[in-house]
């Protein structure tokens, strides 16, 4: 079985075995949440071939280490990417004018940047306290904070709160101080 890097290397190298075996091992998962998530299978495959060549493109640029599985990796990409695409259908506004669409490099370097952002943003969640990391977990999954008071064992929904907003506050701390913030924050 590959590792990741034998992963990104066929990607670069365009490996049809192993692109094969990444397609036949990921592909019907990021399949089974774009038509869960309103979309059809042409929707997945398009998502996939963006989130391949994304991913390819900013390797060949500046190569990198996936902290987590490759399949993960790509997992994730798929669903920004998806959720990206969601986002602009709910804002694009049908208008008898000439509208210009975003090129396609315009999207895909605009892909990549929101991946580098939540890869900065997961990698500082792991690096906070165990305790502020279960907690932000649980906020961020929407539990009511009544749940998160009997999960942590607080008194209090007031404790949970305040808890929540030490926890954000340090981890929105942790990423300022990161050398990359300031080339990630603004496009």
């Amino acid at each position: 079985m590959p590792n990741n890097t034998s992963y990104l290397k066929a990607l670069l190298e365009n490996d049809s075995k192993i692109i094969g075996i990444i397609y036949t091992k990921i592909f019907p998962k990021v399949k089974k949440f774009v038509i869960q998530n309103k979309g059809q299978e042409a929707d997945a495959e398009d998502i996939f071939q963006k989130a391949l060549l994304q991913i390819t493109v900013r390797y060949r640029r500046e190569p990198f280490e996936i902290k987590s599985s490759f399949e993960a990796y790509v997992f994730t990409a798929c669903k920004n990417l998806w959720r990206r695409e969601l986002n602009r259908s709910k804002t694009r506004v049908t208008d008898d004018g000439i509208m210009e669409l975003p090129s396609e490099e315009r999207d895909m370097a605009l892909a990549a940047f929101e991946q580098e952002r939540w890869e900065l943003f997961a990698e500082k969640l792991e690096a906070i306290s165990d305790n502020c990391k279960k907690i932000l977990k649980l906020f961020f999954a929407k539990v009511s904070y009544a749940r998160i008071v009997k999960e942590m064992g607080y008194t209090s929904e007031t404790v949970a709160r305040q808890r929540v907003f030490k926890c954000k506050a340090k981890l929105t701390q942790t990423i300022i101080n990161d050398q990359r913030y300031n080339s990630l924050k603004e496009l």
